[in-house]
């Protein structure tokens, strides 16, 4: 299913580059996906440090920005002088992509261009995911262009919610909560002191 999505991310959002990376390792899949269907060469652009865990986890803005630092180190024989197609499986607050697009800059990548294989994710999750505001959640509140103005890349580009359940089993059946506001079950309007009465609730 990751490597669809990569593939029909391509379909939806092309862009001229030289190479296609993943920010590791869960885009990996996709970002193959999109080099299949863009002719453009996969290369490893970032090395992950595996005994660091998932940044978009860690409680405060602090520990993430250290994680980021510590997780992932570019490879700049491949990433100098190249426009650089970067493939990351979500958003969620915008911080720890900022830093690696800095990271791939600072590698010698001429141009720096997002491709994400979701949609953005702008409603908070209740299922499991800890994303528990939509304060936490960049896309949220900020357009595809300011968002792509944060995080000091050339170019943004999402999937559409369209896209993704066209390539997957039974889209029909698919929760969409966190991308559209559509929840499956109904939410208690003073869930969290009311911190989402006005977005939950629609089914």
């Amino acid at each position: 299913m990751r490597r669809l999505l990569g593939r029909k991310l391509a379909e939806e959002a092309p862009c001229e580059a030289d190479i296609v990376i993943a920010i590791p390792d869960s885009a990996n899949t996709a970002a193959l996906g999109y080099s299949q269907a863009s002719g453009l060469r996969f290369e490893i652009g970032l090395i992950r440090n595996h005994y660091v865990g998932r940044t978009f986890i860690a409680p405060h803005q602090k520990e993430r920005d250290l994680d980021v630092r510590v997780k992932f180190n570019p490879v700049t024989g491949v990433l100098k002088g190249k426009r650089v197609i970067v493939v990351d499986d979500s958003i969620v607050r915008g911080t720890t992509l900022k830093q690696l697009v800095h990271l791939i800059r600072s590698a010698g990548a001429s141009e720096v261009h997002v491709r994400v294989s979701s949609p953005p994710i702008t409603f908070p999750c209740f299922y499991g995911i800890d994303i528990s505001s939509k304060g936490e959640l960049i896309a949220s509140s900020h357009c595809v262009e300011e968002t792509c103005r944060y995080i000091e890349a050339d170019s943004l580009a999402y999937l559409s919610v369209e896209g993704m359940l066209s390539v997957v089993p039974r889209g029909d059946l698919q929760c969409t909560a966190c991308f559209t506001g559509n929840y499956p079950t109904k939410v208690p309007e003073d869930f969290s002191k009311g911190i989402f009465a006005a977005d939950c609730g629609k089914k």
